[in-house]
């Protein structure tokens, strides 16, 4: 058979089955693709990829999407998908896409193996694995383009289906992280001039602590809560608070006006024996001009050149719920590549195996020696959670949140063009 060219698979043999891989074979199938999923219910996404893909000679289709925890990528049993264990991100073929955002190709005695990354957005999906018998460069180009089509084709079907999710899950998930999750915006996203990535612990258990962040013309809204209490309650509460800072930011409100908002709801509901601490940030993604809004909560960490340059401190304002604070606005302006640093105090209150509060020195120097081997605030917080859990001794009795910015400006951004 002549190179650029495959049968489909199970059918006759002749010339006039080949499928012919030439100028513009990449654009027919993604539009066939396109139309196809349109009106595809969720369930039967993936089958049509793998069928789609099978079509032009690719075999063993598999998708793996990230876990909860950000330690894994689940393979999703749809249909004719390629069955498999659970890969680690680290040490797997597979997590070596994911993580650098690169296809990965694996050559092996029936042809190539290839592992794509599902990226939407800057938000990180999982990957997507096939194996054809050979690929050229212009294979590899439209392979690219079909994963991130297939990334979006998953996120604008999981809210219609429950599938997903449940693939993600390694472990039962309580009730009050059940109400968190489904409050969170994606955990990551990347533009040119900006870049943002999350992650909550214990992500099976959290209650309290949440984040949230929109993105409106040059202008990149933030926030980072951790609610009092424990399980139900600090969910319930949490819930509120993300709803009354949304509603008051969609109504273009500024750091004070959603602050008082946020406060006056949460105290006329639940009283001034109720409060959340919380971080609201706003930063402009043009001129990198930060101001935020300190509510009892830990400052967050300035990092530049892979460096703790300091805590952005400033004067702090009352938790919110407690009733009628004066919110004061601090302002910082940030240089291109600076990284800053939200998160709760369960990360630095917590205590070591031996009984040693873990502290802000260690978070320091545990930033510090994450920082030079992530390329992206995306891998840098993974990395972050994951190693702060290592040094806590796998302890985590309180919620711990990270957030992560990164301002690359607005012509800078990275040799990619994308920031973080």
């Amino acid at each position: 058979m002549p190179e650029g060219t495959y049968r489909a698979v199970g059918e006759p043999g002749g010339p006039e089955d080949a499928v012919d891989r030439g100028e513009g074979f990449g654009e027919r199938l993604l539009g066939r693709l396109l139309d196809r999923a349109h009106e595809t219910p969720p369930q039967l996404i993936a089958p049509l990829v793998a069928e789609e893909i099978r079509a032009i000679g690719g075999r063993d289709v598999s998708i793996l999407l990230q876990d909860y925890a950000q330690l894994s990528l689940v393979p999703l049993l749809d249909g004719d998908l390629a069955d498999g264990e659970p890969l680690p991100l680290e040490g797997s073929i597979a997590g070596r896409a994911f993580l650098s955002e690169t296809v990965a190709e694996q050559r092996r005695d029936d042809g190539v193996r290839l592992f794509l990354p599902l990226l939407d957005g800057g938000d990180e999906i999982g990957v997507m694995a096939l194996t054809m018998d050979s690929v050229d460069d212009g294979d590899r180009r439209w392979l690219r383009r079909l994963a991130r089509l297939v990334a979006g084709m998953l996120v604008a079907k999981s809210p219609y289906t429950d599938h997903f999710l449940r693939t993600r899950r390694r472990e039962p998930m309580s009730v009050p992280a059940e109400i968190q999750w489904s409050l969170l915006p994606p955990l990551s996203m990347a533009t040119p001039e900006v870049a943002v990535a999350g992650i909550l612990e214990p992500s099976y258990n959290v209650a309290g602590d949440s984040l949230d962040y929109a993105l409106d013309d040059d202008v990149l809204h933030l926030l980072v809560i951790d609610a009092m209490g424990h399980g139900l309650n600090a969910a319930v509460l949490a819930t509120v608070a993300v709803g009354a800072y949304r509603h008051a930011r969609r109504a273009q409100a500024g750091l004070a006006e959603l602050y008082a908002f946020m406060d006056t709801a949460i105290d006329a509901q639940f009283g001034p024996d109720h409060f959340v601490t919380a971080q609201m940030l706003r930063l402009n993604t043009g001129t990198g001009h930060l101001e935020w809004v300190n509510a009892g909560h830990p400052a967050p960490m300035l990092i530049r050149d892979h460096r703790v340059i300091g805590a952005l401190e400033g004067p702090g304002t009352l938790p919110v719920g407690f009733g009628g604070a004066k919110p004061q606005i601090n302002t910082r302006q940030l240089r291109r590549g600076d990284r800053v640093l939200a998160y709760t105090d369960g990360l630095v209150e917590e205590h070591t195996a031996g009984g040693t509060l873990f502290g802000e020195d260690r978070l320091v120097a545990t930033i510090e020696r994450v920082s030079p081997a992530s390329a992206t605030v995306r891998q840098m917080v993974r990395d972050l959670s994951h190693t702060l859990m290592r040094e806590r001794g796998g302890i985590t009795s309180d919620d711990a949140t990270l957030f992560l910015i990164e301002w690359c400006g607005a012509t800078a951004g990275h040799p990619t063009g994308w920031c973080g």
